[in-house]
């Protein structure tokens, strides 16, 4: 005998909460389920949105600057001869934390055999690390628990870019930066990282922490297009532009299978949304940093548009992982100011000013 669940007893055999993770469960089994998240993380602190500019004197702005100075400027930024962490060797295993960059175009650079290559110029903002989490105490909050479920405990670390105002952000927000001693950052970021690889609050994070001729991976988010037809989201042809072709010439056509199947297949290329996803560009060579700038060249294309935030970090491709170790757990400029070398190519680039021809 076989009984069929119906959902008429949901109100007799589960309470509120169990019906509203079933039904939630059904809801994410679904083929059709949103997946473009384009809200911000959950783990935000809201910002201020609107602001009243009050009318206020040349003395009391004074003030202001003042106190602001007096309690985001006490301890950054930190040097690498008062890190208070143990010194700890990389090993291949090791996950390092990554930065914050803005993507500002494109540039080309030339092989020594005059071959071309199309680079990704990324600017290296004002990067800071503002909180370090570790594993034991990640693997108890909800992303943690999401994210290392049956695998080995990780740390986190918070990284924000972008110093800005004070006035303009909530009092909750501010106080995430004032026990560091920084002003507020527009833009923070979570990094999983090994516990040999944390940094301590307050520490600045440079372009030179990655290395040239290292592979990194890019994440960000793609160009949001808004909604498209089926030509432009997925190339389609289209049908015939004349031979009495009559409103028909940008459509995607017949959707159903032809056969027993009268429904459409989830997966359908249709038209819809297009763009503003979260996309990996993984394995893209460094060849070149500039460190009085705080800027890299990638190889290749990165996701989003010129202008939008991106982050960087070392890529998980096995084949392409670093072999030597880098700047571990971060790069720390001279403590005299002095900068080794300004622009450090690729071996393989051909750098303009020095000869190209030698007899």
């Amino acid at each position: 005998m076989v009984t069929l669940f119906s959902f008429s007893l949901l109100p007799k055999l589960f309470s509120p909460c169990q019906k509203l993770l079933i039904n939630h469960e059904l809801v994410r089994s679904m083929s059709r389920v949103k997946r473009r998240t384009t809200h911000p993380p959950h783990w935000h602190v809201l910002k201020n949105v609107q602001r009243v500019d009050e009318k206020l004197s040349a003395d009391n702005h004074r003030f202001i600057r003042e106190v602001i100075q007096d309690k985001y400027s006490n301890k950054s930024p930190i040097k690498g001869s008062e890190l208070e962490i143990a010194k700890t060797e990389w090993t291949p295993k090791t996950r390092r934390a990554g930065i914050l960059a803005r993507n500002i175009g494109i540039h080309h650079l030339w092989e020594k055999d005059g071959t071309r290559i199309t680079c990704t110029v990324l600017h290296v903002l004002d990067n800071h690390v503002i909180r370090y989490i570790p594993p034991e105490e990640y693997v108890n909050t909800t992303q943690g628990a999401r994210l290392l479920k049956n695998r080995k405990p990780l740390g986190c670390l918070v990284v924000g870019a972008e110093g800005t105002n004070p006035e303009k952000f909530s009092k909750q927000y501010c106080n995430l930066f004032a026990d560091v001693g920084l002003m507020p950052k527009k833009r923070l970021s979570r990094f999983i990282i090994t516990p040999d690889a944390a940094i301590p609050p307050g520490t600045p994070l440079y372009a030179s922490h990655f290395v040239v001729g290292q592979a990194v991976d890019v994440y960000g988010k793609t160009i949001d297009h808004g909604f498209q037809g089926v030509v432009k989201r997925w190339g389609f042809k289209g049908g015939p532009a004349s031979h009495g072709a009559t409103k028909f010439h940008r459509r995607g056509g017949t959707i159903g299978t032809g056969r027993d199947k009268a429904r459409v297949w989830p997966g359908t290329k249709m038209p819809g949304h297009m763009g503003s996803e979260r996309r990996f560009n993984k394995g893209l060579k460094v060849m070149r940093i500039n460190t009085k700038y705080n800027v890299i060249y990638v190889k290749g294309s990165v996701p989003g548009a010129t202008n939008s935030i991106v982050q960087i970090f070392d890529t998980i491709l096995s084949r392409r992982r670093l072999t030597e170790a880098p700047p571990h757990p971060t790069y720390f400029p001279p403590e005299d100011g002095t900068l080794v070398q300004e622009d450090i190519y690729d071996p393989s680039l051909h750098v303009f000013g020095s000869p190209s021809i030698s007899v």
